[in-house]
């Protein structure tokens, strides 16, 4: 007679948005156990971390590290090395431009295309490189594409922008949502991807805009108030859900510049809007 194995498995509640939207839910296994019922690896990726290094490090100057994602990355790192993705010299726990080429290749290698073989981590991709090697934790997913506001944009963006209308006591309108390739060309790709809105200020003193866009940052959306001056567009709020794994290279490089103090434009000017501490939606809900 067999011995049944008891492993106690601990679920997190789902975490919902104020519009009722399942944004996060965790299984942790004690002990985790693999496919094969070995063990699983110890090692452990954090995907929050390694998604903000391919955010930020690409657009730094040098090859300074994102804080508290060096372990991760060099993981991630040693698994693309060992496929003859990146040369040795690239595992330094920075996850720049060469281990975004890298990482791409590899995502080639699994059958994506297009923005899905962007060099930007998701879920299915880290846990396939990481098979026999290291787990993963922290994990991120932009959620199902649906309609909200009259725009299209994934269940994080929407449980993000209705967090931001809370804090407002308004509903904002859209203009422009996500995954809209080939869109308004004065957008230069940021809405090909997820997690990218453009919001009216239509009716909205100076003022209230500049509040807008620091409630849109304290949720974790890299935002900025436009202006006529800066391009061939109207007067608007540009917005970008900080690690939505869906989103576009040129988007990615706006969340790098808005963490390294830049406006988000293709000019790296200064960041002219209002200083809050950057923070990702997952790291708001965390408090």
């Amino acid at each position: 007679m067999r011995t049944a194995r008891r492993i106690m498995v601990v679920v997190s509640a789902a975490v919902l948005g104020s519009a009722g939207v399942t944004v996060g839910l965790s299984v942790v296994g004690t002990p985790a156990i693999a496919a094969s019922g070995s063990a699983a690896p110890a090692a452990t990726v954090n995907m929050e971390a390694v998604v903000k290094a391919a955010q930020i490090d690409p657009r730094r100057p040098g090859t300074a590290l994102t804080p508290g994602a060096e372990d991760s990355v060099l993981l991630v790192e040693k698994a693309l090395a060992a496929k003859k993705l990146l040369a040795a010299k690239y595992v330094d726990g920075h996850f720049g431009t060469r281990t975004v080429d890298a990482y791409a290749a590899y995502q080639r290698k699994l059958g994506y295309t297009g923005l899905d073989a962007s060099g930007l981590p998701g879920r299915t991709s880290l846990q396939k490189l990481g098979a026999g090697r290291f787990s993963v934790n922290h994990v991120l997913t932009p959620g199902k594409r649906l309609s909200s506001h009259g725009a299209t944009m994934n269940a994080r963006t929407k449980a993000m922008l209705a967090k931001a209308e809370d804090r407002l006591g308004r509903t904002l309108t859209i203009t422009q949502g996500s995954y809209n390739p080939g869109g308004d060309p004065s957008s230069a790709g940021t809405h090909d991807g997820g997690g990218v809105l453009d919001i009216s200020v239509r009716n909205m003193s100076t003022s209230t805009q500049t509040k807008v866009v620091r409630t849109l940052r304290q949720v974790g959306f890299a935002a900025w108030r436009r202006t006529p001056s800066q391009g061939d567009w109207p007067f608007h709020i540009h917005a970008v859900a900080i690690s939505d794994t869906d989103m576009s290279p040129a988007a990615q490089h706006q969340v790098g510049d808005y963490y390294l103090g830049r406006n988000g434009l293709a000019n790296r000017a200064p960041d002219d809007g209002p200083k809050v501490r950057k923070v990702t939606w997952e790291e708001f809900r965390r408090g």
